[in-house]
């Protein structure tokens, strides 16, 4: 296992952000993870697990403690079990998926970082979510002092949300389970609208996976969302903020005051999203609220291609980075009463 003293963390994510660690690890082995985990946990030494980096605000200061890059490879496909070693780069995965005839995570394509990460985030786009296709986790419980298998279920999935993130730092994972479908080489049903428009097909219709993937590539490069070192618009984490899911007496009260703000005619989106609550788009918050694309004039702006990415132009300190997020957050607070919450993990940084 690779041990650094003072080692950088920017370049290990995608905003190529933050100050130094004081120690790093790099493993390459399930054993190797677990072990550095113990040492950590038996020392009471802070320990900080990265992936693929692409959905991590690491502050100025850097991290007094031991990071732990999770460099593990493992890509078994049997049938259309599919298990993943959670140090495999999810959208390479993806693309071997797609070539195997298989559909069920082909509109996830293009998305940055490691696949131990999806379940914790329960990564989704597109019209498609993870959690419709993992069947297990398997992750060392640092409360039990074990390592785990966790069903479907056991993961407790919502929007951008699982148990792994509502137990922060329990559990470090290992390995993930998924079930793919076979349907000739078709996708899965094309449920996201831009996509059915873009393939000129109607919602719920089946395309030829791999063409569904390149065109879920396209839209991404097109938004900045597709990682390339020359482009800053892609100095990103994605989307920085959810969409807002509120009650629906609160999207009552904001449509009120959109309209009052906008026009009567406006039409915010919005989508059901289960027991009395909507959902709505933070990118269309973001616009109306003043924040257009390009926005800013120092070292971290909104990316020229999208709203919802916020972006370090390449001299940006996290400081910079946090600043912009406070500005846009309060400013659609202010302008029509929802708060907006990041989805990165902040560590050593707080909005």
């Amino acid at each position: 296992m690779q041990v650094l003293q003072d080692a950088p963390l920017a370049p290990l994510t995608t905003f190529r952000l933050g100050g130094p660690a004081a120690r790093l690890l790099v493993a390459t082995t399930d054993d190797e993870v677990v072990a550095a985990v113990r040492e950590a946990d038996d020392s009471g030494t802070p320990l900080l697990v990265i992936g693929g980096g692409s959905n991590l605000v690491v502050g100025d200061d850097g991290f007094d403690g031991t990071a732990l890059r999770v460099a593990t490879r493992g890509f078994t496909l049997d049938g259309t079990a599919l298990e993943l070693a959670a140090g495999e780069v999810w959208s390479d995965a993806v693309a071997r998926t797609v070539e195997a005839g298989l559909g069920g995570v082909e509109c996830l394509a293009g998305i940055p970082g490691s696949a131990g990460a999806t379940p914790i985030q329960n990564v989704g786009a597109y019209g498609q979510e993870v959690a419709s296709t993992i069947t297990e986790v398997i992750a060392y419980d640092r409360v039990a002092r074990e390592t785990v298998t966790l069903s479907n279920a056991a993961c407790a999935f919502a929007y951008r949300d699982s148990r792994f993130k509502r137990e922060p730092g329990r559990y470090v994972v290992l390995r993930v389970r998924y079930r793919l479908e076979d349907a000739g080489g078709l996708s899965a049903p094309v449920k996201y609208a831009e996509v059915a428009r873009t393939l000129g097909v109607a919602a719920g219709e089946r395309v030829d996976a791999a063409l569904a993937r390149e065109t879920v590539l396209r839209l991404r490069a097109g938004k900045g969302m597709v990682l390339d070192p020359e482009d800053h618009d892609t100095w990103s984490a994605g989307s920085f903020f959810t969409n807002p899911i509120v009650p629906a007496r609160e999207f009552d009260a904001f449509l009120d005051r959109a309209r009052a703000r906008l026009g009567a005619d406006v039409e915010p989106p919005s989508w059901p999203a289960g027991d009395g609550l909507v959902k709505t788009s933070a990118a269309w918050l973001i616009d109306k609220a003043g924040f257009t694309k390009g926005y800013g004039d120092g070292p971290a702006r909104i990316s020229t291609k999208h709203t919802l990415a916020l972006t370090n132009r390449g001299a940006a300190k996290t400081e910079d980075l946090l600043a912009l997020a406070r500005e846009v957050r309060d400013g659609v607070h202010a302008a029509f009463g929802i708060t907006l919450v990041n989805e990165p993990v902040m560590v050593g940084a707080q909005l």
